[in-house]
């Protein structure tokens, strides 16, 4: 799906608030049919396996979600799988070509844990979900917390690796999700905003403002998220139950407030300043959004702040 700027630009003069309100409704759609499709297949599995790429708002579909099953009565428990990264070994950890550490590869992941627990709380059995401190690179097992399923309860489990093979495919009963921001935007048949930008704007918006990155150390990591994404994540988004489009078609009128200003104090010398210009003027197609006028439950609200949902 692609969305026409001359329609975008149309809907923003004309009434930008009932705009944002059809786009938030068209999403939530996307999110009740991914609900429904989910409490169908409830008797196969209760265990439901959410990926997406960086920047695709997971964590917050996997919330939307979560509402969505409860409101039809299910009672929903959803995980970060972030928790079940692997206390890092540097001796052992996998490497990227330029000798990094692949902070992106399912070998940091405790394949074996999550294996476990999948069967252990489809049985009823109780498990303890690990904790994992980035700070420290480290899990510690004293924050685990207890979960067990039952009758009419499933546990989403997001990340980015959860169709992984060595995951999704142990259990291909579950029910899976696959989530990103797919759309370009066109004027006419030219692209004038790629859905890859999309997610990048988000990623360097949330992580300038809530991580303490600067835009260009974002810049930096993105060659390798991608790598990482067409390696690890893109492959296996055909075994998915569900495909979801997270794009909203009024986001790069909100996130140029945000994100034009940072992406124009990058300095000249950069080695991405070629694409970053590109990016910079095609912000420049678009009619602003004041960001006050988005709702708390965007999902958009992940990456700018100020949202109704706690991350």
């Amino acid at each position: 799906m692609a969305y026409q700027l001359e329609e975008i630009n149309r809907k923003v003069k004309a009434d930008p608030k009932a705009f944002l309100d059809e786009c938030d409704a068209a999403y939530q759609a996307r999110v009740d049919h991914a609900a429904e499709v989910i409490i169908s297949r409830m008797e196969k599995s209760p265990i439901v396996l959410l990926s997406g790429p960086s920047g695709s708002g997971k964590t917050t579909t996997a919330m939307k979600i979560e509402q969505a099953l409860e409101k039809r009565g299910v009672n929903t428990h959803t995980v970060s799988m972030d928790n079940y990264f692997r206390t890092l070994d540097r001796a052992k950890a996998p490497r990227t070509p330029e000798g990094d550490i692949d902070y992106e590869s399912p070998l940091c992941m405790d394949m074996e844990l999550l294996d476990q627990h999948f069967t252990r709380l489809s049985q009823g059995e109780r498990v303890m979900v690990p904790h994992f401190e980035f700070a420290r690179q480290m899990r510690n097992d004293y924050r685990a917390t207890p979960l067990q399923l039952g009758e009419n309860e499933i546990a989403i489990f997001e990340g980015i690796h959860a169709l992984n093979d060595d995951i999704a495919g142990r259990h291909p009963e579950a029910t899976k999700l696959y989530i990103s921001a797919r759309s370009n935007v066109l004027e006419g048949e030219e692209i004038r905003f790629k859905g890859t930008w999309m997610r990048l704007t988000r990623r360097a918006v949330r992580d300038y403002n809530f991580r303490g990155t600067g835009v260009e150390q974002t810049l930096a990591m993105w060659a390798n998220v991608r790598r990482g994404e067409k390696l690890y994540i893109s492959p296996f988004k055909g075994k998915a139950d569900i495909i979801l489009d997270s794009s909203l078609p009024y986001e790069v009128s909100v996130m140029k407030n945000y994100a034009k200003p940072i992406l124009e104090a990058v300095p000249p010398e950069n080695v991405r300043r070629t694409e970053l210009l590109d990016l910079i003027r095609a912000f420049d197609y678009f009619e602003a959004i004041d960001p006050a006028l988005v709702a708390p439950e965007s999902l958009i609200r992940e990456f700018i702040g100020g949202g109704a949902y706690q991350y």
